[in-house]
């Protein structure tokens, strides 16, 4: 599968902003799906993901300081997983990433996905 994230950009704190990623290739409503982000002389970290479909609904997961901010979803129709991101703080900027994997996410780590999209710049301005 490929993946393209856009939605990047500059904003101020308090701000939002949109995230997507788009997927092609195989089917996309059998991934589980995740945004990733590495800020400035840092490492890497988890954001976001969400499960593919199980019996009835979706299974979405966040790091702990984004919780209440972002939302994170999935159209497969479109083939395309969002991340909402309100009441943005100067401490999210960052290069977002989007991935996916066909496996089972555990633990949320970076070597669980196994595609990624390039990353989409955020910065929120104080």
């Amino acid at each position: 599968v490929q993946l393209q994230a856009s939605g990047g950009g500059l904003v101020q704190a308090g701000g939002s902003l949109r995230l997507s990623c788009a997927a092609s290739g195989r089917p996309f409503s059998g991934y589980n799906m995740g945004w990733f982000r590495q800020p400035p002389e840092k490492e890497r970290e988890f954001v976001a993901a969400i499960t593919r479909r199980g019996s009835s609904t979706y299974y979405v997961d966040y790091l702990d300081s984004v919780k209440g901010r972002f939302t994170i979803s999935r159209d497969n129709a479109k083939n395309t997983v969002y991340l909402q991101m309100n009441s943005l703080k100067p401490e999210d900027t960052a290069v977002y990433s989007c991935a996916a994997t066909f496996g089972t996410v555990v633990h949320g780590t970076p070597n669980e996905y196994d595609y990624w999209g390039q990353g989409t710049l955020v910065t929120v301005s104080s």
